[in-house]
C-alpha cells in the first residue's frame, strides 16, 4: 500500500466514524493524531467569542478541546466526504456539511475542504479547514 494509499484510508475512516456518529467519534480523530506537536487551524481562527474553540492548536490535547467545543455547541446534521484527493504526504478532502447551533438553532450548510499532512508514521501532523464563516458568524449571532 502506498503512502497516499495509506493516508485516504486512514481519513476514509475517520470521516465515516464522524459522520455516522454525528461527531461522537472525537476519540477516533485523536487516535490518529501524533502524541507530540501537531498544527490544526481553522479559518474562523477563534475571531468570534462564540467560536473561540476554532483558535490554533498545537497538541493533541489542543486539538480536543476544539472537537469538545464544536460538539457542546454545535449538533451536526449531516457531513458527506465527496472526494479525497493525496499526493505524498498530504491529503485534501472535499466535502459538504451542515450543523445547528445549538443556543439559537439556526442552521448552517457549507461546503468543506480540508487539508492534512502525515507523517512517516501515518499520524496527522498538519490540518486546516476551509468553509463558509460568513455563515457560521452570522449563526452564533
Amino acid at each position: 500500500m502506498s503512502q497516499e494509499e495509506r493516508n485516504t484510508a486512514i481519513l476514509r475512516e475517520a470521516y465515516r466514524r464522524w459522520a455516522e456518529t454525528r461527531g461522537g467519534s472525537v476519540d477516533h480523530w485523536l487516535s490518529i493524531l501524533p502524541e507530540d506537536e501537531i498544527k490544526f487551524g481553522s479559518l474562523a481562527m477563534g475571531r468570534v467569542s462564540a467560536l473561540e474553540f476554532t483558535q490554533q492548536r498545537h497538541s493533541r490535547e489542543g486539538v480536543e478541546a476544539y472537537l469538545r467545543g464544536l460538539t457542546a455547541d454545535w449538533e451536526m446534521i449531516s457531513y458527506d466526504v465527496d472526494h479525497s484527493i493525496a499526493q505524498g504526504d498530504r491529503v485534501v478532502v472535499i466535502a459538504r456539511t451542515s450543523w445547528r447551533y445549538k443556543p439559537n438553532r439556526k442552521v448552517i450548510d457549507t461546503p468543506k475542504v480540508d487539508t492534512w499532512r502525515f507523517n512517516a508514521d501515518g499520524k496527522a501532523i498538519e490540518f486546516f479547514e476551509y468553509y463558509d464563516t460568513a455563515a457560521m458568524f452570522e449563526a452564533v449571532r
